[in-house]
């Protein structure tokens, strides 16, 4: 089966490819990457869209703190400045506090000099998997025999 998530799948030939890393004193998620041409929207620069996932990716590599799953509720998206292909970038996504089964979150785009490029603020809803995927899972192993 495999992991073929379009933001950090490696298994998904034409996702993203993000690596997170913990930066276990922050308790934040890294990743550093460049944008190929192929995410291109306006011309030079990156498609709204994919800014918009790999802010969601950042947020919910979160999820790895508590060893919970939750799913992105809501999402609000600052574009300050656009994001350049082909340039190194970081992003930076953390926790800002937990209510229940909703965990707030937060993220950031970065260029190579530091300047926020993209923000987010996120509302993640926690879930059971197993309950919520049941479905799905079964016809998988279905459709193998």
């Amino acid at each position: 089966m495999g992991n073929k998530c379009f933001g950090c799948g490696p298994q998904n030939k034409t996702g993203l490819k993000l690596k997170f890393v913990l930066d276990e004193e922050r308790g934040r998620f890294l990743c550093r990457f460049r944008l190929q041409g192929r995410f291109v929207g306006p011309p030079a620069h990156a498609h709204g869209g994919i800014i918009a996932t790999i802010l969601d990716e950042a947020m919910g590599k979160v999820n790895k703190l508590r060893n919970v799953v939750c799913l992105t509720h809501t999402m609000q998206i600052r574009y300050q400045k656009p994001v350049p292909l082909f340039k190194p970038l970081i992003v930076e996504g953390w926790e800002q506090r937990v209510r229940g089964r909703e965990h707030y979150r937060a993220a950031e785009i970065r260029n190579g000099d530091g300047e926020v490029l993209a923000s987010s603020k996120g509302k993640f809803i926690e879930i059971d998997p197993h309950r919520m995927f049941a479905k799905y899972l079964k016809e998988k192993h279905s459709d193998a025999t």
